[in-house]
């Protein structure tokens, strides 16, 4: 596998606050990334930094390109969705179709309006008769027939009801991903992305906390329900987080073996969010 973005020392300051605090990281090619963390961590920064939309620090590489340098070259092989709607609210849906087929080499008109013949977009209708998860079609419709290598997904179903969000992510599986392409999402709904995801990571205060592949990420933490009896002996262990469910406790563990920890109790694979939450402690005072 080839790297689509490495960053090294990557840094951003807005004033007196360091958004980025030399971030490294990696995404190989044909991966599916969540970077998650809570608001104000850099989340949005780093996105930035990627597509060449704001100045930082440190040494960063998107497809063989510097955003700061390069980035007319680079957009020639990246998609964006972002969690605002930007198309004026008077342009109607077939003009934004003819306007991307206009201005993009690499856009298949006939794969768009494929895509908008399966939702209930009509080609006259304005942006302002849309709701907003019909404008978020329009912009899926729109990158999925860019044959760009890299997709960059910013809160991209931010606002949307669960039916929206269920066909979007389907969507992105079946009609666009495959092992040639690259997706970045940010997202405040783990639990939604957790299944699509090949690799997490979690960023705090500007920096990366975790970066794992999900596989390893099963491998490495544990959660155990814990009968009352074995309190004292699952905490003497050093759990990352402790909750009670049904007059049970329920540890998460952080590299701790599973056939020390299965004297405790029932030992099962944690979900994406508790190993976020239990990160992530104290983030949200």
């Amino acid at each position: 596998m080839s790297a689509v973005i490495q960053a090294h020392g990557l840094r951003k300051r807005y004033r007196n606050t360091e958004a980025l605090r030399g971030v490294d990281f990696t995404i190989e090619s044909g991966r599916i990334v969540g970077l998650i963390g809570p608001n104000g961590a850099g989340k949005t920064t780093a996105l930035k930094a990627i597509l060449g939309l704001t100045e930082f620090e440190g040494r960063l590489d998107v497809l063989g390109h510097d955003p700061r340098v390069g980035r007319e070259r680079m957009m020639r092989d990246v998609s964006f969705i972002a969690d605002v709607a930007v198309l004026p609210r008077w342009i109607r849906v077939r003009q934004v179709v003819d306007f991307v087929a206009g201005v993009h080499p690499r856009f298949d008109r006939a794969r768009c309006e494929a895509f908008l013949a399966r939702t209930k977009l009509l080609q006259n209708a304005r942006v302002r008769e849309l709701s907003k998860g019909m404008i978020v079609q329009l912009h899926l419709a729109l990158v999925m027939a860019i044959d760009a290598r890299l997709l960059v997904l910013d809160e991209p179903t931010l606002g949307l009801d669960l039916l929206y969000r269920k066909q979007f992510y389907q969507s992105l599986l079946e009609d666009y991903f495959d092992e040639q392409r690259t997706i970045l999402i940010t997202t405040h709904q783990v639990e939604e992305i957790e299944h699509i995801l090949s690799d997490v990571m979690f960023i705090r205060e500007g920096s990366i906390t975790l970066q794992s592949d999900m596989d390893s990420l099963g491998e490495r933490y544990a959660e155990v329900m814990v009968n009352p009896e074995q309190g004292d002996a699952a905490r003497a262990l050093k759990p990352l987080s402790e909750r009670s469910v049904f007059g049970r406790s329920v540890f998460l563990f952080d590299g701790v073996a599973r056939a020390q920890l299965q004297t405790l109790g029932e030992v099962r694979r944690p979900s994406l969010a508790d190993i976020f939450v239990a990160s992530m402690q104290g983030s949200y005072a």
